[in-house]
């Protein structure tokens, strides 16, 4: 866009269409795949060990049945296994929550970040711009000076000529 845009002759400068910049950023800021896959595969990994948590206490509970029918006329024994299954998958439940809260802790520190990124390429875009602006501002004073100059020094020729004129007019001619 700037190697394509109107270049101000005799300076570095380039008039950018703002409107255009201003899309450019835009698609930028919608298309950041890299902070956004690092938030995808948080969340997989999130997912991932929610469901390696699932299978565990799934295992947990299968082991708790199958040790409860071995010992079934045990109750004793019985109400012991019952309690630790439900013991352990209140503490798988809790490593879930607590793992889910971490990664979604997470997920919000990388919007965040991508938000500030993205809202100081804003600014820098918009002050870029500004600075376009003043450049083309001051060139287009400059060339209206020297327009200025040119046109005073042309109505100082015409001055000058038309008093030439004057006094010659102003001389009576000798007859021959």
């Amino acid at each position: 866009m700037i190697l394509a845009s109107f270049r101000i002759p005799f300076t570095k400068r380039t008039l950018v269409d703002e409107e255009k910049l201003l899309d450019q950023l835009d698609y930028i800021r919608l298309t950041l795949p890299e902070a956004f896959n690092e938030a995808i595969a948080i969340n997989q990994h999130k997912e991932e060990i929610l469901l390696e948590a699932e299978e565990y206490g799934q295992r947990i509970v299968d082991a708790a049945q199958m040790k409860r029918a071995q010992i079934l006329e045990e109750s004793d024994i019985i109400r012991q296994a019952e309690h630790e299954a439900l013991e352990l998958k209140r503490k798988v439940q809790q490593e879930c929550e607590l793992l889910m809260q971490q990664t979604l802790e997470e997920i919000d520190l990388k919007r965040r970040q991508c938000q500030q990124e993205l809202e100081q390429m804003r600014s820098d875009a918009i002050a870029e711009a500004q600075e376009i602006e003043q450049g083309a501002d001051d060139y287009a004073d400059s060339v209206l000076e020297h327009i200025e100059q040119d046109l005073n020094e042309m109505t100082r020729i015409i001055r000058n000529g038309r008093s030439s004129l004057n006094a010659n007019r102003s001389t009576p001619t000798k007859k021959k």
